[in-house]
């Protein structure tokens, strides 16, 4: 081979090679771009129907999911503006604060409706948390002031339980009564009530979800609860030894977990049933004000593989990997279109993987989001839209 055959002979293979390298630099940043695999969620921008009799609805302060996939939401009706209740002073046709609890189909139709005060407990005026347990009965927290109970109803609304007495509480090792509860969870496996609690005490207490019957309670890292008044949030200092107010939801893991939204202080902590704490992750550690993990739910595959966590400061929902609490990747954004959030609140998940989140403050809404498999998705995907379809 000449001098000449030899270079180009080199020349080709070097142009290969690097041929080759650019198609895998290529794949490698499309790989990066986009980002990990995780659940993949568009917002149903036509879910719900519009409500009935010009009702509307003031914060959403709960939302949960039965059995039937029936959405059940719950709101503060007194939370209205004003002009939102110009019907019912007959200023105007519209409009009319909607009845306290609402349960929604699939296809986000109205089809149930009820809630106020009654005979024989005592209605919250600020109620909060919504939950249907796996005996189909409806849970319901109150934060008012001195709404020192939680309500279980008939899906119909028949009331059956209550636990603790309005203005009754004596602090955060009361066994009797509660302070400001958020929300309501039963386990199955033992037929037990987990209450977060709340915006008035520090502390998650069980009681049996049938006779009411107290069973245990903890604070903080499973200590004891302490209600000393521990100040401002500082991302910086050594992390609380005691749950801030509030103790704002919770959930319970098929394989016997218990997940903790310590709001204010930016962290999900993890028990056993009995209080023994596992472990901890920080979100948005550095927000400040109404904090950051406001609510968690499980995803539906069988290992419940991982979280979602509204966070109604910043305005989205993190999917967490939930072995590891690590955040694969976010969604939402501040607004009032669908898809975004203003002071997203509680969250929910249906059989088939769906999500539902309900706002407070302005926001006064409920939204679905449709479950689009996992799949590859950026690090924060800022509102998911539905993919549009070319017009004809």
């Amino acid at each position: 081979m000449t001098r000449h055959l030899r270079i180009a002979a080199t020349l080709l293979t070097l142009m290969a090679v690097l041929g080759v390298g650019s198609v895998m630099l290529e794949r490698r940043a499309a790989v990066e771009a986009a980002g990990v695999e995780a659940p993949m969620f568009e917002v149903d921008p036509m879910w719900p129907m519009p409500l009935p009799n010009h009702w509307v609805m003031g914060w959403t302060v709960g939302v949960g999911v039965d059995r039937q996939d029936h959405v059940w939401v719950v709101h503060q009706a007194n939370k209205l503006e004003p002009p939102e209740l110009w019907g019912a002073d007959k200023s105007s046709s519209c409009c009319f604060a909607a009845p306290p609890v609402l349960e929604f189909d699939q296809a986000g139709n109205l089809i149930g409706h009820w809630g106020g005060p009654g005979p024989g407990y005592d209605w919250m005026d600020s109620n909060h948390g919504i939950t249907v347990d796996y005996k189909g009965n409806v849970w319901i927290g109150g934060n008012g002031q001195g709404e020192s109970q939680v309500l279980k109803f008939t899906q119909s609304g028949k009331f059956l339980l209550q636990l603790g007495h309005p203005n009754q509480s004596k602090g955060s090792n009361d066994v009797e009564n509660l302070n400001k509860a958020t929300k309501v969870i039963v386990d199955q496996v033992t037929n037990e009530a987990y209450v977060s609690d709340g915006y008035g005490n520090r502390r998650v207490i069980v009681f049996d979800a049938d006779t009411g019957k107290y069973k245990r309670h903890w604070g903080a890292y499973g200590h004891k609860p302490d209600d000393t008044n521990l100040g401002r949030y500082d991302p910086d200092a050594p992390p609380a030894q005691q749950f801030r107010n509030p103790v704002h939801g919770l959930e319970v893991s098929n394989d016997g977990f218990v997940y903790v939204c310590d709001r204010v202080n930016d962290r999900l902590q993890v028990f056993r049933k009995d209080g023994t704490f596992v472990k901890e992750a920080f979100f948005a550690k550095r927000t400040l004000g109404d904090g950051a993990v406001f609510d968690v739910a499980f995803s539906r595959d069988p290992q419940q593989k991982y979280l979602y966590i509204a966070d109604g400061s910043n305005n989205k929902v993190y999917i967490v990997q939930r072995d590891t609490l690590e955040v694969l990747t976010s969604f939402g954004d501040g607004g009032r279109q669908p898809g975004q959030f203003y002071a997203v609140h509680s969250i929910a998940t249906d059989s088939k993987g769906n999500l539902y989140t309900t706002e407070t403050y302005e926001g006064k809404r409920i939204q679905k989001f449709a479950f689009k498999g996992v799949g590859p998705v950026s690090k924060t995907q800022g509102t998911v839209w539905p993919t549009r379809v070319p017009s004809q």
